[in-house]
């Protein structure tokens, strides 16, 4: 039997040496399963070469040249189409299933790139937003909020100024929030009624400090957006909008595009706040030691969707001195006025 199904003996002619110095010499070539026999015409066996071992000298040449490995001095020459294509098929299928340790090697390598390169293209943007708002000193915090608070003028018009009205409205923020209170800008037209910038900023609507009648109402939705601004850095938001090659120019130079201002300043104006979570919320109206129930009933008159927030109030039962004086509600009521 031969290597091949499809032929029960394979047998042809060719020119064989047994050394580089030896006269070649014709002789019969038998193909077997696993060996190629050389035998004189008389069919006595000069040479047995295992398969596995036999080397092609000049592939896709004619006529074909074998050498029974890879240092040998034996050469076998043949002519026969049929047996160089037998022998072609047979020397493919034993490569095929030889062991291959640097293909292996190698699909292992590409395979860790791919793996490097994804794991690279989902963690380093994350990574690189996380380390640029964490590197951002103070001074630079505080130059974006002043920057996004500028690009939002067009929108908005200009944050109200009256003196009064801004002390009075600084005097309420400290006795909201205490030391490190942030600064409160109030503007005069906004889609949604508040907004928390980089720097220590929260902007407000006016209509949150003129058509109610207590501070606790104003208290209350300063304290949500601060609930917002310390579940999510305003720095790290900016960052996570504006993309990577905006975020490597501000960690490498400290600029950032006027355009990507613009268009963050837009989205917080017009993109509904995050909902805050009533407990939460209820822990900070606790350690600022106001009620949550003004604020409740501003956001839900019948009280039937803020139901929590009544129930929970803090000082339920607890008596506190009011926030600021009626004298300074009514000065921080007109900080829009002339």
């Amino acid at each position: 039997m031969t290597a091949l199904t499809e032929y029960q003996r394979l047998e042809s002619t060719g020119l064989w040496r047994e050394t580089q110095d030896s006269q070649r010499r014709e002789v019969l070539v038998s193909l077997g399963d696993a060996t190629l026999t050389i035998s004189t015409m008389s069919e006595t066996a000069l040479a047995h070469w295992s398969l596995p071992a036999v080397n092609r000298l000049n592939p896709g040449r004619i006529p074909a040249l074998y050498a029974p490995d890879a240092v040998a001095d034996e050469e076998l020459e043949i002519s026969d189409p049929e047996m160089i294509d037998a022998l072609t098929r047979v020397l493919g299928v034993i490569e095929r299933r030889r062991p291959h340790p640097g293909r292996l090697r190698h699909w292992i390598v590409a395979v860790a790139v791919v793996v490097i390169a994804l794991l690279a293209a989902l963690w380093l943007p994350g990574a690189l937003t996380r380390q640029t708002a964490a590197m951002l000193p103070d001074a630079s915090r505080n130059a974006l909020g002043s920057r996004l608070l500028a690009t939002m003028v067009p929108l908005t018009g200009r944050p109200c100024t009256n003196p009064a009205g801004i002390a009075a409205v600084r005097d309420l923020s400290r006795a909201v929030f205490g030391p490190g209170a942030p600064q409160i800008v109030v503007l005069p037209s906004t889609a949604q009624v508040t907004a928390h910038l980089p720097g220590n900023i929260l902007v407000l609507n006016r209509s949150i400090v003129e058509d109610y009648e207590t501070p606790e109402i104003m208290a209350g939705f300063l304290l949500a957006e601060a609930v917002r601004r310390d579940r999510t850095d305003p720095v790290l938001r900016l960052l996570d909008e504006v993309g990577l090659i905006a975020t490597f120019h501000l960690l490498t130079t400290g600029e950032i595009d006027e355009s990507h201002l613009r268009d963050h300043a837009t989205h917080l104006l017009t993109t509904p706040p995050v909902p805050v979570a009533d407990e939460a919320l209820l822990a900070r109206f606790e350690r600022a030691g106001i009620s949550s129930e003004p604020y409740a009933y501003a956001l839900d008159i019948t009280g039937e969707s803020v139901l929590d927030l009544i129930e929970g109030d803090p000082m339920r039962g607890r008596l506190r001195a009011r926030l600021i004086t009626d004298q300074t509600w009514i000065a921080a009521q007109q900080i829009c006025g002339e």
